[in-house]
């Protein structure tokens, strides 16, 4: 920032990493980059994705369903942070295409099983390629120290938001 004619420049101590300030500047500044860090992925996701005959809801719900294997839709609902309709909409659109199976629970009769197919895996699979190929394109010019440090960092800052949304998001709580 470019001083003004006139303007005194004082001089400020540094604060300790615990002050309040500190820790209010800091957390401006991770909300700010992650923010936009979280739009550009939403672009390149929706960009990359819908190449691929599903919505981006769609890719993370069969991703749900490769890595996790079959679950019920409670199940998968409360894994993908949606409520039971929305999820129950996106399963009936992957399964119109093929990608993922309902099947009734084993031992549950008021239950449904959800999977994904074999070609629902072969798709989120090169999905997935796709977007591993272009997170090593952006990784390619990162220095190299902190590329191995960032996965760990970022599952830090995941551990530490869980906990937060737990509570269901309320946006006018405490």
């Amino acid at each position: 920032m470019q001083r003004s004619a006139g303007t005194p420049q004082r001089l400020q101590k540094p604060r300790p990493a615990d002050d309040p300030a500190t820790l209010a500047d800091e957390a401006e500044a991770v909300h700010r980059v992650l923010s936009e860090l979280v739009r550009l992925l939403q672009f390149r996701d929706r960009d990359r994705i819908c190449c691929h005959d599903v919505s981006v809801t769609q890719c993370y719900t069969l991703e749900a369903l490769v890595n996790g294997g079959p679950c019920t839709v409670n199940e998968l609902a409360a894994g993908l942070r949606l409520d039971k309709s929305t999820t129950s909409r996106v399963l009936d659109a992957l399964v119109a295409k093929g990608y993922a199976t309902r099947k009734p629970h084993p031992e549950d009769g008021r239950a449904v099983l959800v999977g994904a197919t074999a070609a629902g895996r072969r798709l989120y699979e090169r999905i997935d390629a796709d977007l591993l190929g272009n997170v090593a394109q952006v990784l390619a010019g990162v220095d190299p120290a902190l590329r191995r440090a960032l996965p760990g960092l970022l599952e830090q800052l995941v551990r530490a938001t869980a906990p937060t949304l737990a509570g269901g998001g309320d946006c006018c709580g405490p």
